[in-house]
């Protein structure tokens, strides 16, 4: 069984791999980690991860996935709702759009690249530190308060004073 370590060093087994001697052309759908080792001709649309083994040739219109980990040759534009990791010696010919993007030294990567926007995360570096301890753990320092403007006085739109 083919294994192989991810970007955090932990090990991934594939769900199925088509193997070194596979050759597949076509629309693949999948769940789960796919290995491909071979060559493949086609489309790829997926809710898991792809790994695109060494040696592996991969020729797509485009390849949509939850994460890609590239090894061998790919020429497709790539859209990865998570990750997508380029390790030492592959190649990849075409954009990519990605929440993260990795790319290791010795990759040849010709084409654009653009970040998914996970606008609905909270944008920590704009909080106060009661702030941020209170959207973390609300349980034990409460619902963060709105922050209000703070003004050096003046008269408001209605008139009033402040």
């Amino acid at each position: 069984m083919v294994s192989f370590l991810n970007s955090n060093q932990k090990e991934i087994i594939p769900t199925a791999t088509l193997s070194k001697t596979t050759s597949f052309e076509g629309v693949l759908n999948f769940d789960g980690v796919i290995c491909i080792m071979g060559k493949f001709n086609g489309t790829i649309e997926a809710k898991g991860d792809l790994i695109v083994g060494k040696g592996a040739q991969i020729s797509c219109d485009h390849i949509y996935v939850r994460s890609i980990t590239v090894h061998g040759l790919v020429t497709a534009d790539i859209k990865a709702e998570d990750k997508v990791d380029l390790t030492s010696g592959s190649e990849v010919h075409g954009n990519i759009r990605a929440g993260r993007l990795r790319i290791a030294d010795g990759v040849l990567f010709d084409g654009c690249c653009s970040m998914i926007d996970n606008s609905g995360g909270i944008e920590l570096f704009s909080l106060s530190t009661p702030e941020i301890k209170a959207v973390l753990r609300p349980d034990i320092y409460g619902m963060p308060e709105p922050v209000e403007a703070v003004t050096a006085g003046g008269t408001a739109d209605n008139g009033d004073e402040y």
